[in-house]
């Protein structure tokens, strides 16, 4: 049987709920807030009056945890006689010494499964399933299925398969969260009977599950009376103060001009509505009835606003209040916040990344094509770095260096899926949240959400896209001026961050055509098709052997990718443009501070190369990590510039707290630009610091070094050191040696090292940058380390193979 009380494999949550009545928490002088800056009230729930009801205790629900390290397990194999992909129940094995449940898939590609009976629970009372495992091979993903009828005779099942968690194939062990509520099919109303996990994959290969767990939904939000939780719906994820009901929460604040309260609503089940009421009370009137609605809409949020400017200028107590038919009922309160007219100078900020977005195919930067006329033409108004650099070469850890400045290696957050920031850390959102901002976050690249730490700060945020990757401006942009309209209050930081030119590279009209003909289009995706076919590393990397397979021309197929790649740059650019044009119309331009600039570049430039020439890859090349970076604030920076000076993503944060007049960072490895961008002395000129966890080999995602690099002007240097103190380092194939030296100046795609030519330069970065790493790893200890593994949502994985990031 699986656990339900104190037994020894049980995960247990304390909840903590009174034993009888109500509570009140809270001081009896409350402390009076202000809101000339947008108040965020779910940060101050140490000053409010919380008065909140029990749980009752029947109804309180515990994990259910199967750990399969006893003999006699209630999991059993599932088979289909009739269904060939089915793999047969001796694939499945059990074993009582800690190995789990292992799932073989080593003799033939298909699908191995098992499955519990379940006692006919309600699936809405549980969140996610939790599953520990370890997998290699050809393992592709994991897959639980929701039964509400019994598999007849352990055949196949019949209803309700849910996401796909797609694994790390390396042999160690992670956790795969999968939310019970997404699956495909309509919402399930009869009884839960059955739960079944499986794995399936193309190849041979097995998975160890070493345990399940079904986590129920109350767990999420035992904290106490009153608490703060991250919540997806739809695509929208947003913190949200959480109450159980009946429950009140009262703050005493002091009404700006023109003040409003912007909130929104939710629920966990569709049979739990709440009843959400707003009272304002002021000098010691009778409470006035400013908002009474019933929700019960556990799929979508509710948006709603309130007038409060009949309370100008006075104080008021501001009762928040909820109350169910079920006691106990959890009612959410979105991003409760009031703001009112702007009587502060800070800028609103507009942080626009273009993921993947090289600088070397922007014409703004000499490219030969059209690319970003309207680039241009915000750089004509701003300031344009000509020698701008990302840290990293890929999303995640690039992202998260640039919102902390720091660098990847002093972050921790190595593993490419499971681990995030560390706690300690304070990203940018953070920064401007704590100071008032409002803060959304809005792009389709999951490295840049939940898998990386990065919702903490967000108001709102979005990481899933609904539309293809090469279509996310369009509805980013849309989701912008939504979130605008919903929280119209100022200042406010959004980060933006567009897939447009990620793969699979398919731009909407009327710029599809633009560089590739219908009939060039028609043989790239013929091309795409058989070189996928190959079951090879994706073709978007240059040493993949399906070329040699397909024969199929190497600078035929690149040149294809590339012109598909700058009509997705030029629709992304012609966006940007439409953004900026209603920022005017609505007003907002001339108080608005923008950044555009990218996490990283593309690698096209050497993959016209038959075959590609011999180089190691460093991130310091200058198709990985040249980027552009403009900034443009109307009235404050002096426009029409372009600097030369060598500049890096880490010093974007120090930037913009200084020219929002927030205090800088506590720790930050970048500078701050504010010298260069306001004409003013202080600017000390540096090196430009790289760093980035690596694999020997490209398809093992075992972390073995890091490679550390600095570009000093005409020089650049790139050294390997081991990811772990005390392992011998391996070099690649292709590094003749643990430290390389390039001239940049010839060579700037860092293609052919000068370590023979210039060994005086050799010893100097050599020590140069040993003494980086040493400085890094010691940084890394202060700052602790990541804050553990994150369970990866099957959309999050799915999404990420719609990058192209893995297979």
């Amino acid at each position: 049987m699986p656990c339900r009380g104190r037994g020894v494999s049980c995960v247990m949550v304390h909840y903590v709920w009174l034993t009888s009545g109500l509570f009140l928490l809270g001081c009896g002088d409350s402390q009076s807030l202000t809101a000339d800056l947008p108040l965020h009230l779910e940060d101050h729930l140490d000053v409010a009056m919380i008065t909140e009801s029990e749980l009752p205790e029947d109804t309180a629900l515990e994990p259910v945890e199967w750990t399969f390290d006893q003999p006699g397990s209630e999991w059993h194999p599932i088979h289909d006689s009739d269904n060939g992909w089915i793999l047969s129940p001796a694939n499945l094995r059990l074993t009582p010494d800690g190995g789990g449940a292992h799932l073989n898939l080593e003799e033939v590609s298909g699908f191995a499964a098992m499955y519990v009976e379940l006692p006919e629970w309600d699936i809405r009372d549980w969140a996610y399933v939790l599953i520990r495992a370890r997998a290699q091979g050809g393992v592709m993903a994991l897959k639980p299925f929701f039964n509400t009828r019994p598999i007849p005779g352990g055949g196949f099942w019949p209803a309700s398969p849910g996401k796909d968690a797609y694994v790390i194939r390396d042999g160690s062990v992670h956790t795969y969260q999968i939310p019970t509520d997404q699956f495909d099919g309509p919402p399930l109303t009869d009884p839960w009977r059955q739960l079944v996990v499986g794995a399936w994959g193309m190849d041979s290969g097995s998975v160890d599950i070493l345990s399940v767990t079904l986590v129920p939904r109350a767990a999420l939000y035992a904290e106490g009376p009153a608490g703060i939780r991250t919540e997806l719906r739809g695509k929208h994820i947003r913190r949200a103060l959480y109450q159980h009901a009946p429950g009140r929460m009262q703050y005493k604040v002091r009404v700006p001009e023109s003040g409003r309260m912007d909130f929104g609503l939710g629920v966990l089940k569709p049979d739990a509505p709440a009843t959400f009421r707003v009272t304002v009370a002021a000098n010691g009137e009778e409470p006035e009835l400013l908002f009474d609605e019933l929700y019960g809409d556990p799929w979508a949020w509710g948006q709603r606003s309130l007038d409060l400017s009949s309370f100008t200028g006075r104080e008021v107590d501001l009762t928040l209040e909820t109350s169910a038919e079920d006691p106990g009922s959890v009612a959410l309160w979105t991003a409760p916040t009031l703001s009112g007219e702007r009587t502060n100078e800070q800028p609103n900020v507009v942080f626009y990344i273009i993921d993947g977005g090289a600088a070397q195919y922007m014409s703004l930067y000499g490219y030969n094509r059209r690319t970003t006329p309207n680039l241009e033409r915000l750089a004509g108004e701003g300031v344009m770095f000509e020698n701008a650099y990302s840290n990293s070469s890929w999303t995640k850890p690039s992202t998260t260096s640039f919102v902390t400045s720091l660098h990847s290696s002093v972050l921790g957050n190595w593993r490419k899926d499971t681990d995030v920031l560390p706690d300690g850390v304070v990203t940018m959102a953070e920064h401007f949240h704590h100071a008032g901002y409002h803060t959304g976050l809005f792009t389709t690249n999951s490295y840049v959400g939940l898998i990386s730490g990065l919702e903490r700060g967000h108001d709102v945020m979005r990481e899933l896209g609904s539309r293809p990757n090469s279509a996310s401006s369009l509805e980013l942009h849309e989701d912008f001026w939504q979130w605008r309209e919903e929280y119209p209050g100022e200042p406010f930081y959004a980060h933006v961050q567009t897939t447009d030119v990620h793969y699979p590279y398919d731009p909407l009209d009327p710029y599809a055509g633009l560089y590739l003909d219908p009939a060039g289009r028609r043989s790239y995706d013929e091309w795409n098709r058989r070189l996928q076919e190959t079951g090879l590393p994706m073709p978007a990397r240059p040493w993949s052997e399906s070329f040699g397979l397909t024969e199929i021309s190497r600078p035929d197929f690149y040149s294809a990718q590339g012109r598909l790649y700058d009509e997705c740059l030029a629709q992304n650019d012609a966006r940007l443009g439409q953004l900026v044009e209603r920022l005017k119309a609505e007003g907002e331009w001339e108080n608005t501070l923008l950044v555009v600039a990218a996490d990283h570049g593309a690698a096209w430039w050497v993959m016209d190369f038959e075959p590609p020439p011999p180089f190691s890859n460093p991130i310091l090349a200058g198709y990985w990590s040249h980027v552009p970076l403009v900034f443009v604030w109307p009235g404050h920076i002096r426009g029409g510039r372009r600097l030369a000076e060598p500049v890096s993503m880490i010093d974007v944060l120090p930037t913009l707290l200084e020219l929002a007049g927030l205090e800088p960072p506590e720790i930050s490895q970048g500078q701050s630009l504010v010298p260069l961008l306001l004409d003013r002395s202080g600017w000390e000129p540096r090196p430009v610091i790289f760093d980035q966890a690596r694999a020997i080999d490209s398809a093992d995602p075992e972390i073995s070094h890091f490679h550390i690099e600095v570009a000093d002007g005409r020089w650049g240097a790139s050294l390997l050191v081991p990811a772990n103190p005390g392992v011998e380092l391996e070099l690649p194939e292709d590094r003749i040696a643990a430290l390389l030296v390039y001239d940049l100046w010839e060579d700037p795609n860092a293609l052919t090292p000068i370590n023979e030519e210039r060994p005086d330069l050799a010893e100097k970065y050599r020590a140069f940058l040993q003494s980086q790493w040493e400085a890094h790893r010691a940084l890394a200890q202060h700052v602790g380390t990541a804050g553990g593994a994150v369970p990866l949502t099957a959309e999050q994985l799915e999404t990420l193979r719609a990058l192209g990031y893995i297979r």
